[in-house]
């Protein structure tokens, strides 16, 4: 039987995965600057933590991968999202009562969701998020969409729009509601059957709707920003103004309310305008929640925010625009074993260059001279340790250049001067040339 993997999944194989390691580099980094601390939680939890009570959204009702242990009575859920599950940790340690709030937290890992598999849409996927719990203000709001945004042009990314909307707070958010239904009413009976469902328990969700989206009914669709009490929109207006003084471009979008019906306020979405991005044109979404916090016991006026972003299709984002993606560093030293008799004077050689911080490694097969050089020449290695049993039994190390061609004998005492005077000279000539050719 040939083994494959399910579908919707895919493997990170090794020749990838500096290009994720630079990114999640980037992402702790600029995490480190705006004072975001890691949290880690279970890949999975019960169930009710991601199946709120009345959820419209698709993934609650559609896509998620519900199991029940054998002999158990629990039924746990792999986490689809990342924000159910933090903020679920927030309340349950009690974060809230920190005298120095909001709790500022970033993440990263698996998620899965039962879905069509596409391009930039997996079933088993990664992803990064943010999420900062414990007030509630318009320069949180921004603060977030700049680290977003920050981010994303760090990558390396251009083509990008910000896409932003209010839902407004719950008085606001059940008065439009209450107008889409009188307004969806006459309609009901030509729209989808999810619409039907999302006519019930979100209105708004007929909003997103991929299916009906293009039905004569949704051109005259009434506005929230028509239905917004005077706090929504004095909010609104200053998130508006401070990215106006901060000059991040923008685009205000009525018909974007989110894929999950915790939100409220400000809702937004960071889109690609590269063509090769297709239909998966959202690169990273998010925005305000005020009642997720209360709903897993925590203080009934405590507001949050936050955003992610799918590894993979940030990966694909990147590379339309050709962005060049980091790859497979250069060995530093590739030791070569001349004489079965050196083998063990080679391996201590070997492990006291790792130990003093060089990329190195050697041919553990028993190779020859000439395998040994393709094998050095592969791992783009810049230079080789040439060692038999002449080099043995002098305590010698010959040392060869791998660019150049040139070859020296040196003392083996001496190797780790040698190493450190040379690497760093080859660097800067390497930085000198660079700078030449960029003047």
């Amino acid at each position: 039987m040939a083994y494959q993997i399910p579908r919707g999944c895919q493997d990170l194989l090794p020749e990838d995965s500096y290009a994720w390691q630079s990114i999640e580099r980037t992402l702790r980094e600029f995490c480190y600057l705006y004072n975001y601390d890691e949290i880690r939680t279970p890949i999975f939890e019960h169930t009710k933590v991601f199946k709120r009570e009345n959820d419209s959204s698709d993934m609650v009702n559609k896509e998620m991968y519900t199991f029940q242990p054998e002999n158990s009575k629990t039924s746990l859920t792999i986490r689809p999202e990342g924000t159910a599950g933090v903020v679920r940790s927030f309340v349950e340690n009690k974060m809230y009562s920190s005298p120095d709030l909001p709790v500022k937290l970033f993440y990263m890992g698996t998620m899965a969701r039962h879905e069509r598999p596409q391009k930039g849409r997996l079933r088993l996927f990664n992803q990064f998020g943010v999420e900062c719990l414990g007030n509630k203000s318009p320069y949180t709001d921004v603060e977030t969409i700049v680290l977003a945004y920050s981010i994303l042009k760090a990558l390396g990314l251009k083509d990008l729009k910000v896409c932003i909307n209010t839902l407004g707070d719950e008085e606001s958010r059940k008065n439009y509601r209450e107008t889409l239904k009188r307004y969806f009413a006459p309609y009901l009976d030509e729209l989808c059957a999810d619409c039907k469902r999302r006519y019930e328990q979100n209105p708004l969700r007929i909003l997103d709707c991929k299916v009906d989206h293009e039905h004569p009914c949704m051109q005259n669709v009434p506005k929230i920003s028509d239905y917004l009490n005077d706090s929504s929109q004095e909010y609104f207006k200053t998130v508006l103004s401070l990215l106006d003084e901060l000059e991040i471009p923008y685009e205000v979008d009525p018909g974007l309310v989110r894929g999950l019906d915790y939100y409220t306020h400000t809702v937004f979405e960071i889109v690609s305008l590269n063509t090769e991005m297709g239909a998966q044109s959202t690169v990273l979404a998010g925005g305000r929640y005020d009642n997720l916090i209360p709903y897993y016991g925590g203080p009934a006026d405590m507001s949050g925010i936050g955003w992610a972003l799918g590894m993979e299709r940030l990966l694909i984002a990147l590379e339309a625009e050709g962005v060049e993606l980091e790859k497979k560093p250069d060995l530093d030293v590739f030791v070569m074993c001349l004489d079965e008799s050196a083998r063990s004077y080679a391996f201590q050689t070997l492990i006291e260059l790792r130990a003093y911080g060089y990329r190195a490694d050697m041919d553990m097969n028993g190779k020859g001279f000439k395998g040994q050089f393709k094998a050095a020449d592969r791992a783009h290695a810049h230079y080789a340790l040439l060692i038999g049993e002449n080099e043995r039994s002098q305590n010698m190390i010959t040392v060869k250049n791998l660019h150049t061609k040139e070859q020296t004998s040196i003392l083996r005492n001496d190797l780790i001067i040698y190493l450190d005077d040379h690497m760093e000279s080859e660097h800067h000539h390497q930085e000198d040339s660079y700078e030449k050719n960029t003047l």
